[in-house]
C-alpha cells in the first residue's frame, strides 16, 4: 500500500528482483523481490536468522546477490543507521568528530541534522557517555545529514525504552515527510511499527507474506512465525491508535495525536 506521500508511478529508488544470497551451500535468503519508492516506508520483519540483515546488505551493496539482481536509481544517495555500533572505551570520540567520520560535513549541516533529531545538546559529548536513545538520535542525524534519497534503518530502536521507541518512529516519519525520501526499516516487532510504515514484508529466508501492516499481522504465515499472541498485540495497537486516554478522558485520535502536546511523548522523554 502506498500512501499519498508516495508516488506509485515514480521510479523506484531501489528494487530487488529474485535476489538471493548463498553461503557455504546454504541459502541465507532467496527470491527476494520488492522496491522502495520516494516517500514510502517499507518495513522488513522476521525472526532471528530470517534474512533481514542479509537483505539490507544487498541493498547497501555490501553483499552482491548470487541470484537475481538489485537495481538502484542513478546517483542514489543512501543514509544508513546500523543495528549496532561498537564503541571502545579506550578510544573516546565526541559526537562532533563522529559526524565527520565518513563525510565532510559543514558545521551548519551537523548542527541542523542534530537539531532535527533532538540531539543538538550532545554535540560535544563523548559517544560512550550517551544513553541508548541519545545514541540512536545521533546515528539518525548522521544518516540524514547529506539528505539521502533512501534511508536504511536496521533495528533503529536498539537500547531505547518504549516511550523512546514511539518518539523515534514518529521522528522517522517526520524525516520522510521533510526529505521526501524512501525508507527501508528493519524491525523485530510488527506492532511497534504499524503506525510508521506503509508496507510490510515478512521474511523467513524468503518473503512469506507482505502487504499493509494489518493484513500481514492477520496472515497465517506471520502468526505461524510469531505466535498467536500477535493477535493481542494487534488488538492493543488498534485500541491505542483509535483514541488515547488523558486525565480520565477518552480523546479522539485527531485531538490526542495532533492537538494535545501532552498526549504524546516529547523528544525530551526519550531514554537519557
Amino acid at each position: 500500500m502506498l500512501t499519498d506521500r508516495a508516488d506509485k508511478n515514480a521510479e523506484p529508488l531501489i528494487s530487488l528482483e529474485g535476489a538471493g544470497v548463498q553461503h557455504n551451500g546454504h541459502w541465507l535468503v532467496r527470491d527476494i523481490t520488492f522496491a522502495v519508492r520516494p516517500g514510502e516506508i517499507v518495513t522488513l520483519i522476521g525472526p532471528n536468522g530470517s534474512g533481514k540483515t542479509t537483505t539490507v546488505k544487498m541493498v547497501l551493496s555490501v553483499w552482491l546477490p548470487d541470484t537475481g539482481q538489485v537495481r538502484k536509481k542513478e546517483n542514489l544517495r543512501i543514509g544508513y543507521v546500523p543495528q549496532r555500533l561498537a564503541l571502545s572505551a579506550s578510544m573516546p570520540m565526541t559526537v562532533a568528530r563522529f559526524m565527520q567520520l565518513t563525510a565532510r560535513l559543514s558545521a551548519a549541516e551537523i548542527s541542523s541534522s542534530l537539531s532535527e533529531t533532538g540531539a543538538a545538546n550532545v554535540l560535544r559529548s563523548s559517544l560512550n557517555a550517551l544513553s541508548g536513545g541519545e545514541l540512536q538520535r545521533v546515528l539518525l542525524a548522521r544518516a540524514i545529514a547529506r539528505k539521502p534519497d533512501l534511508l536504511v534503518l536496521d533495528e533503529p530502536v536498539q537500547g531505547v525504552d518504549f516511550a523512546g521507541e514511539i518518539e523515534l518512529y514518529r521522528l522517522i516519519g517526520e524525516v520522510r515527510d521533510r526529505l521526501g525520501c524512501g525508507v527501508l526499516l528493519v524491525s523485530h516487532d510488527l506492532h511497534l511499527v504499524m503506525a510508521a510504515t506503509d508496507r510490510v514484508l515478512c521474511l523467513n529466508g524468503h518473503i512469506c507474506c507482505q502487504g499493509t501492516p494489518t493484513s500481514v499481522a492477520s496472515d497465517a504465515q506471520y502468526r505461524k512465525l510469531f505466535g498467536e499472541h500477535t493477535a493481542a498485540a494487534l488488538a492493543f495497537y488498534e485500541h491505542h491508535h483509535d483514541h488515547a486516554h488523558h486525565n480520565g478522558e477518552t480523546i479522539p485520535l485527531a485531538e490526542s495525536d495532533a492537538e494535545r502536546s501532552d498526549a504524546v511523548p516529547s523528544p525530551e522523554t526519550i531514554n537519557r
